[in-house]
């Protein structure tokens, strides 16, 4: 199953730099790096991303996460993806771009 993480420009180049990440300032305040699923997506960029542009967009496989990877109630009492160690390079599988247009994010084909 694919799960999926926004970072913004900055934290996707130090990701790139780095070759592994603890996350955003959110993942790194809570101890864990946020995911979500495909049908969870637009309302986590709707509701922590409202208005920015540059951001991307990554996929993940959740088979390769293990153990670390653990789904818990958050939003709404749905599971959320939560990932209990460093994201690394080779657990993303792609990167998009994740465009805003007219204030609403733009999906890759991939999720639709």
């Amino acid at each position: 199953m694919l799960i999926y993480k926004i970072f913004r420009a900055e934290e996707l180049a130090q990701f790139e730099a780095d070759g592994e990440t603890a996350g955003a300032p959110v993942d790194l305040a809570d101890g864990y790096v946020h995911f979500s699923t495909a049908a969870q997506a637009r309302e986590t960029a709707a509701k922590h991303f409202a208005g920015e542009d540059g951001l991307s967009l990554l996929a993940c496989e959740t088979a390769a996460m293990g153990d670390a990877l653990k789904w818990e109630t958050s939003r709404g009492g749905a599971l959320f993806p939560h990932l209990y160690r460093r994201l690394r390079r080779d657990d993303v599988l792609w990167t998009r771009p994740l465009p805003l247009v007219d204030g609403t994010h733009q999906f890759p084909q991939e999720m639709t």
